[in-house]
């Protein structure tokens, strides 16, 4: 029975690691740190292309879990005829809530209140005063109500906000208020000043953003993306961006990264942070407790969490 655990992160890093294991590091290098056949637990590098994720992935052909260190899995999923049935592939639920919805919150602000202007008129050593929208008051919709869509709207409870609508992929019950299904869009964006986008990326949030829901979004709202990319469709927003018309701040673009000389970087009312929602001080201990839980569950053979699919389930 293979026993090789892949981790990103030096084992020495880690205080309580199960015994029985062999810790090997590999945080995406040109060089395997052994036999990828060896691999019982593949910890997969976190804030690596796609294409590094997966490289070891055809030659695991003895692993028996695959754990992300990211909220989103849509890179493995897309590699998913890589991996052996019957891997369990699971998220990091509970490593990057706080920092997201930090940064959710953040983006929200600066975009409102108009920070990159007053960074600019710094540089210039020119004062400008004057009103800006505030968050107290305004209606946010969050989409996607999942751990981080939560957690974001645990921190906008002190700003005094109107209202919160909260949407998700199915209608249920929250301890904050009634989410609603996806099919319920096209009545809440006319009614929303902010928009946040914390959904993940699967075949149903690809390109939900597009022309149709920017074109039912309220005069003078703001667009935030703290999920993926691809669910907004970036022509169509670049073309309200251009009117005037909606604002947006976004830590996710697509393409990613965003090349220089892209009509996006120059687009009037968007602030643009380059995909730092999740690492953030706050990443490391929870990411090693998210470990070394698993790793344990992992060899008491208790249930993992987190698991987003089986691989060769027809239940996925």
């Amino acid at each position: 029975m293979t026993s090789d655990v892949w981790l990103p992160i030096p084992p020495a890093e880690f205080q309580e690691l199960p015994q029985g294991l062999d810790y090997l590091f590999w945080d995406g290098g040109q060089e395997f740190p052994g036999d990828p056949a060896d691999c019982a637990v593949y910890v997969v590098p976190y804030m690596k292309r796609q294409q590094v994720k997966v490289r070891p992935l055809a030659e695991m052909r003895n692993v028996r879990l695959i754990q992300t260190l990211t909220a989103g899995v849509d890179d493995m999923i897309a590699a998913i005829d890589l991996i052996a049935p019957g891997v369990p592939l699971c998220n990091a639920r509970g490593v990057h809530e706080a920092s997201t919805a930090e940064l959710a919150l953040t983006l929200t602000l600066a975009s409102l209140r108009g920070i990159p202007g007053f960074v600019r008129a710094q540089q210039r050593e020119h004062w400008e005063g004057g009103f800006r929208p505030a968050l107290a008051d305004k209606s946010v919709l969050i989409v996607g109500y999942g751990a981080i869509g939560a957690a974001i709207e645990d921190r906008l409870a002190p700003f005094e906000v109107a209202r919160v609508a909260r949407v998700a992929r199915s209608g249920r019950a929250s301890a904050r208020g009634p989410v609603l299904p996806l099919t319920e869009l096209p009545n809440l964006l006319p009614e929303a000043d902010v928009v946040i986008l914390s959904t993940p990326l699967t075949d149903t949030t690809r390109g939900l953003v597009d022309a149709e829901f920017l074109a039912r979004m309220k005069d003078g709202a703001l667009l935030v993306n703290v999920a993926r990319g691809p669910v907004v469709d970036t022509k169509a927003l670049l073309g309200e961006l251009e009117t005037g018309r909606l604002t947006a701040a976004l830590d996710v673009t697509d393409p990613e990264p965003l090349p220089a000389g892209h009509p996006l970087w120059q687009a009037p009312g968007v602030l643009i942070s380059p995909h730092v929602g999740g690492p953030t001080s706050a990443f490391l201990p929870r990411a090693r407790r998210l470990v070394t839980e698993q790793l344990k569950r992992f060899v008491n053979q208790e249930p993992l969490r987190n698991v987003i699919l089986t691989t060769g389930s027809t239940d996925n």
